[in-house]
Protein backbone atom coordinates (compact mmCIF):
# COMPACT_ATOMS: atom_id res chain seq x y z
CA UNK A 1 0.00 0.00 0.00
CA UNK A 2 1.24 3.50 -0.88
CA UNK A 3 0.54 6.60 1.24
CA UNK A 4 0.04 9.99 -0.42
CA UNK A 5 2.07 13.12 0.39
CA UNK A 6 1.58 16.84 -0.23
CA UNK A 7 4.61 19.14 0.19
CA UNK A 8 4.19 22.86 0.91
CA UNK A 9 7.34 25.03 0.78
CA UNK A 10 7.81 28.60 -0.43
CA UNK A 11 11.51 28.28 -1.35
CA UNK A 12 11.56 26.90 -4.88
CA UNK A 13 15.06 25.42 -4.62
CA UNK A 14 14.19 23.54 -1.42
CA UNK A 15 10.84 22.42 -2.84
CA UNK A 16 12.34 21.05 -6.05
CA UNK A 17 15.33 19.46 -4.31
CA UNK A 18 13.22 17.52 -1.80
CA UNK A 19 10.61 16.58 -4.41
CA UNK A 20 13.28 15.07 -6.66
CA UNK A 21 15.73 13.58 -4.15
CA UNK A 22 13.54 11.75 -1.63
CA UNK A 23 13.06 8.08 -2.55
CA UNK A 24 9.28 8.17 -2.32
CA UNK A 25 8.62 4.78 -3.94
CA UNK A 26 11.12 3.02 -1.69
CA UNK A 27 9.38 4.48 1.37
CA UNK A 28 5.95 3.38 0.17
CA UNK A 29 4.93 6.96 -0.55
CA UNK A 30 3.58 8.94 -3.51
CA UNK A 31 4.14 12.71 -3.80
CA UNK A 32 0.77 13.83 -5.21
CA UNK A 33 1.38 17.59 -5.26
CA UNK A 34 3.40 20.61 -4.12
CA UNK A 35 2.45 24.18 -3.25
CA UNK A 36 4.39 27.39 -2.57
CA UNK A 37 2.15 29.19 -0.07
CA UNK A 38 -0.33 28.49 2.71
CA UNK A 39 -3.53 29.23 0.82
CA UNK A 40 -2.68 27.21 -2.29
CA UNK A 41 -1.39 24.52 0.09
CA UNK A 42 -4.76 24.46 1.87
CA UNK A 43 -6.60 24.14 -1.45
CA UNK A 44 -4.26 21.37 -2.60
CA UNK A 45 -4.67 19.44 0.65
CA UNK A 46 -8.46 19.69 0.45
CA UNK A 47 -8.33 18.51 -3.17
CA UNK A 48 -5.90 15.61 -2.70
CA UNK A 49 -6.79 14.56 0.88
CA UNK A 50 -3.23 13.22 1.47
CA UNK A 51 -2.15 10.84 4.21
CA UNK A 52 0.86 13.06 5.03
CA UNK A 53 1.61 16.77 4.68
CA UNK A 54 5.17 18.10 4.80
CA UNK A 55 5.21 21.86 5.29
CA UNK A 56 7.26 24.86 6.30
CA UNK A 57 5.76 26.98 9.10
CA UNK A 58 6.49 30.45 7.72
CA UNK A 59 4.67 30.59 4.40
CA UNK A 60 3.29 33.45 2.30
CA UNK A 61 -0.47 34.13 2.54
CA UNK A 62 -1.01 31.81 5.50
CA UNK A 63 1.37 30.15 7.95
CA UNK A 64 1.76 26.39 7.94
CA UNK A 65 0.13 25.73 11.31
CA UNK A 66 -2.97 27.73 10.39
CA UNK A 67 -3.10 25.83 7.11
CA UNK A 68 -2.94 22.50 8.94
CA UNK A 69 -5.67 23.48 11.40
CA UNK A 70 -7.97 24.36 8.47
CA UNK A 71 -7.37 21.18 6.50
CA UNK A 72 -8.26 17.49 6.57
CA UNK A 73 -4.82 16.29 7.68
CA UNK A 74 -4.04 13.44 10.07
CA UNK A 75 -0.24 13.42 9.90
CA UNK A 76 2.23 16.22 9.23
CA UNK A 77 5.95 16.91 9.34
CA UNK A 78 7.13 20.48 9.93
CA UNK A 79 10.23 21.90 8.22
CA UNK A 80 11.51 25.27 9.37
CA UNK A 81 14.60 27.42 9.54
CA UNK A 82 13.51 28.91 12.86
CA UNK A 83 13.91 27.11 16.19
CA UNK A 84 10.91 28.94 17.62
CA UNK A 85 9.59 27.10 20.67
CA UNK A 86 6.19 28.81 20.58
CA UNK A 87 5.70 27.37 17.09
CA UNK A 88 6.93 24.00 18.32
CA UNK A 89 4.45 24.05 21.20
CA UNK A 90 1.58 24.78 18.82
CA UNK A 91 2.78 22.06 16.45
CA UNK A 92 2.79 19.50 19.26
CA UNK A 93 -0.74 20.49 20.23
CA UNK A 94 -1.84 19.97 16.64
CA UNK A 95 -0.43 16.45 16.69
CA UNK A 96 2.41 17.11 14.24
CA UNK A 97 4.53 13.96 13.92
CA UNK A 98 7.96 15.64 13.81
CA UNK A 99 9.63 19.04 13.60
CA UNK A 100 12.83 19.26 11.50
CA UNK A 101 15.14 22.27 11.29
CA UNK A 102 16.50 23.53 7.98
CA UNK A 103 18.74 22.95 6.16
CA UNK A 104 17.05 19.58 5.75
CA UNK A 105 19.20 16.50 5.46
CA UNK A 106 17.67 14.04 2.97
CA UNK A 107 18.62 11.05 5.10
CA UNK A 108 17.04 12.57 8.21
CA UNK A 109 13.82 13.34 6.35
CA UNK A 110 13.70 9.84 4.89
CA UNK A 111 14.18 8.33 8.36
CA UNK A 112 11.36 10.50 9.69
CA UNK A 113 9.10 9.53 6.81
CA UNK A 114 9.91 5.84 7.31
CA UNK A 115 8.94 6.15 10.99
CA UNK A 116 5.70 7.85 10.03
CA UNK A 117 4.89 5.15 7.48
CA UNK A 118 5.32 2.53 10.21
CA UNK A 119 2.97 4.54 12.42
CA UNK A 120 0.39 4.71 9.62
CA UNK A 121 0.63 0.98 9.06
CA UNK A 122 0.13 0.34 12.78
CA UNK A 123 -2.88 2.68 12.81
CA UNK A 124 -4.37 0.78 9.87
CA UNK A 125 -4.01 -2.47 11.80
CA UNK A 126 -5.49 -0.92 14.95
CA UNK A 127 -8.41 0.44 12.95
CA UNK A 128 -9.19 -3.02 11.59
CA UNK A 129 -9.08 -4.45 15.11
CA UNK A 130 -11.25 -1.60 16.36
CA UNK A 131 -13.88 -2.33 13.73
CA UNK A 132 -13.97 -5.97 14.86
CA UNK A 133 -14.32 -4.94 18.51
CA UNK A 134 -17.04 -2.41 17.76
CA UNK A 135 -18.93 -5.06 15.83
CA UNK A 136 -18.82 -7.31 18.91
CA UNK A 137 -19.75 -4.45 21.25
CA UNK A 138 -22.77 -3.11 19.37
CA UNK A 139 -24.14 -1.43 22.50
CA UNK A 140 -21.43 1.23 22.26
CA UNK A 141 -22.25 4.58 20.68
CA UNK A 142 -20.30 4.94 17.39
CA UNK A 143 -17.95 7.92 17.59
CA UNK A 144 -15.31 9.22 15.16
CA UNK A 145 -11.87 8.56 16.67
CA UNK A 146 -9.52 9.83 13.95
CA UNK A 147 -10.71 12.60 11.66
CA UNK A 148 -9.05 14.68 8.98
CA UNK A 149 -8.13 17.59 11.19
CA UNK A 150 -5.23 17.94 13.63
CA UNK A 151 -7.13 20.20 16.01
CA UNK A 152 -10.08 17.83 16.31
CA UNK A 153 -7.81 14.79 16.66
CA UNK A 154 -6.06 16.61 19.51
CA UNK A 155 -9.44 17.46 21.05
CA UNK A 156 -10.58 13.84 20.84
CA UNK A 157 -7.28 12.82 22.43
CA UNK A 158 -7.93 15.32 25.23
CA UNK A 159 -11.40 13.82 25.82
CA UNK A 160 -9.96 10.31 25.81
CA UNK A 161 -7.38 11.24 28.45
CA UNK A 162 -9.52 13.55 30.59
CA UNK A 163 -13.10 12.19 30.40
CA UNK A 164 -13.00 11.06 34.04
CA UNK A 165 -12.26 14.60 35.22
CA UNK A 166 -14.74 17.53 35.53
CA UNK A 167 -13.73 19.07 32.19
CA UNK A 168 -15.66 20.71 29.38
CA UNK A 169 -15.25 22.91 26.32
CA UNK A 170 -13.54 25.70 28.28
CA UNK A 171 -10.83 23.40 29.66
CA UNK A 172 -10.24 21.78 26.26
CA UNK A 173 -9.97 25.16 24.53
CA UNK A 174 -7.50 26.38 27.17
CA UNK A 175 -5.39 23.23 26.78
CA UNK A 176 -5.30 23.63 22.99
CA UNK A 177 -4.72 27.39 23.20
CA UNK A 178 -7.84 28.13 21.15
CA UNK A 179 -10.95 30.24 21.69
CA UNK A 180 -14.02 28.33 22.85
CA UNK A 181 -16.07 29.62 19.93
CA UNK A 182 -13.51 28.50 17.33
CA UNK A 183 -13.12 25.05 18.87
CA UNK A 184 -16.87 24.62 19.26
CA UNK A 185 -17.57 25.56 15.65
CA UNK A 186 -14.75 23.45 14.21
CA UNK A 187 -15.62 20.40 16.34
CA UNK A 188 -19.26 20.42 15.18
CA UNK A 189 -18.24 21.06 11.58
CA UNK A 190 -15.80 18.14 11.46
CA UNK A 191 -17.51 15.49 13.65
CA UNK A 192 -21.19 16.37 13.26
CA UNK A 193 -21.47 16.47 17.06
CA UNK A 194 -21.02 19.34 19.46
CA UNK A 195 -18.26 19.04 22.04
CA UNK A 196 -20.54 18.17 24.96
CA UNK A 197 -22.41 15.53 22.94
CA UNK A 198 -19.14 13.82 22.07
CA UNK A 199 -17.79 14.08 25.63
CA UNK A 200 -20.96 12.63 27.15
CA UNK A 201 -21.19 9.88 24.52
CA UNK A 202 -17.58 8.91 25.19
CA UNK A 203 -18.26 8.85 28.93
CA UNK A 204 -21.35 6.68 28.40
CA UNK A 205 -19.32 4.25 26.29
CA UNK A 206 -16.72 3.97 29.04
CA UNK A 207 -19.48 3.47 31.62
CA UNK A 208 -21.02 0.70 29.49
CA UNK A 209 -17.67 -1.09 29.45
CA UNK A 210 -17.22 -0.65 33.22
CA UNK A 211 -20.71 -2.02 33.91
CA UNK A 212 -19.59 -5.40 32.63
CA UNK A 213 -17.64 -5.69 35.87
CA UNK A 214 -20.19 -6.76 38.53
CA UNK A 215 -17.85 -5.60 41.32
CA UNK A 216 -18.35 -1.93 40.36
CA UNK A 217 -21.53 -0.22 41.51
CA UNK A 218 -23.33 2.31 39.35
CA UNK A 219 -22.59 5.31 41.59
CA UNK A 220 -18.87 4.51 41.48
CA UNK A 221 -18.97 4.16 37.69
CA UNK A 222 -20.76 7.52 37.35
CA UNK A 223 -18.04 9.35 39.30
CA UNK A 224 -15.24 7.48 37.53
CA UNK A 225 -16.67 8.57 34.17
CA UNK A 226 -16.76 12.27 35.03
CA UNK A 227 -20.45 12.71 35.93
CA UNK A 228 -21.04 14.96 38.96
CA UNK A 229 -23.87 12.83 40.43
CA UNK A 230 -25.39 9.37 39.84
CA UNK A 231 -28.72 11.06 39.06
CA UNK A 232 -27.24 13.16 36.25
CA UNK A 233 -25.41 10.09 34.97
CA UNK A 234 -28.68 8.11 34.84
CA UNK A 235 -30.39 10.93 32.92
CA UNK A 236 -27.61 11.19 30.31
CA UNK A 237 -27.26 7.41 30.07
CA UNK A 238 -30.95 6.98 29.24
CA UNK A 239 -30.83 9.85 26.74
CA UNK A 240 -28.11 8.07 24.77
CA UNK A 241 -29.11 4.42 25.18
CA UNK A 242 -32.83 4.48 25.84
CA UNK A 243 -32.23 2.49 29.04
CA UNK A 244 -31.46 3.29 32.64
CA UNK A 245 -28.06 2.12 33.92
CA UNK A 246 -29.85 -0.54 36.02
CA UNK A 247 -31.78 -1.85 33.00
CA UNK A 248 -28.57 -1.93 30.97
CA UNK A 249 -26.73 -3.88 33.66
CA UNK A 250 -29.64 -6.30 34.09
CA UNK A 251 -29.48 -7.09 30.37
CA UNK A 252 -25.75 -7.77 30.66
CA UNK A 253 -26.41 -10.15 33.54
CA UNK A 254 -28.93 -12.16 31.48
CA UNK A 255 -26.54 -12.65 28.56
Amino acid sequence: MSYSVVFVEDEQIVREEIASSIRWDLLGLELVGTASDGLSGENLIKEKDPDIVITDIRLPAQDGLTMLSNCPVNHAIILTGHADFSYMKSAIRLGVFDYLLKPIDDEELEETLASLVRKLQEEDREYEELKKKEHSQSELIPLPKQVGNHVINATIGYITNMYSEPVGLQEAATFLDLSESHLSRLFKEVTGLNFLQYLNAYRINQAAIMMKDPKKNISEIAINCGFPTPGYFAKIFKRFTGKTPTQFRDEIDTL
